[in-house]
């Protein structure tokens, strides 16, 4: 059953992408990016990545939708006739970004190898092993950020607000020096 939700979850996440690529009005693709990281939230959640999911939803569907929303208001709803560019270029930049991307995971060590560095780093032992009776939260990745990591990751909390006030506070300057609409 739950692999039957993950193969529904990530053709609506295909669906929902090459709808958002193929919109030419602004407003609808803003509103089906956020529905796109609502859905990634859910995915995450169902991968027990309860904290991935909650930062997906926090900052991509949430914080991400209101600045976009923010900016659409300053601009116009539709998209301009042409795309502009050559498209060529584009799927080159693409290509060869994937290529470096991809490349660059030869040098990864294999997923599970036991001889990783993450596996042989002395903290591991106590975050695999001790977090839960420490701490009693299944996930371990919940435990690690919850407990050792508080302070940390309040901090980057921190920072994503102000820097979410940052960004609606020069959104709002711009609106007043523009004046009011004619």
């Amino acid at each position: 059953m739950t692999i039957a939700i993950d193969v529904f979850l990530m053709a609506l996440l295909v669906v929902a992408a090459i709808a958002v690529i193929r919109l030419r009005s602004l407003f609808a693709a803003v509103m089906l990016t956020s529905v796109y990281s609502l859905l990634s939230a859910c995915w995450f959640t169902l991968q027990d990545a309860v904290d991935v999911a909650f930062t997906e939803a926090a900052v991509g569907a949430g914080i991400s939708t209101v600045l976009m929303l923010g900016t659409l208001s300053l601009t116009q709803r539709n998209e301009k006739g042409g795309r502009g560019g050559h498209p060529i270029l584009g799927l080159a930049v693409v290509l060869l970004t994937g290529t470096a991307l991809v490349y660059a995971t030869f040098d990864m060590p294999h997923y599970g190898d036991p001889a990783a560095p993450i596996h042989t780093h002395p903290i591991y032992e106590e975050y695999v092993h001790a977090s839960y009776d420490k701490f009693h939260i299944p996930n371990i990745v919940t435990s690690v950020l919850a407990s050792y990591r508080g302070y940390d990751t309040f901090g980057e909390v921190t920072v994503i607000l102000t820097a979410g006030i940052a960004v609606l506070l020069l959104l709002s300057r711009a609106r007043e020096e523009e004046g009011p609409p004619s």
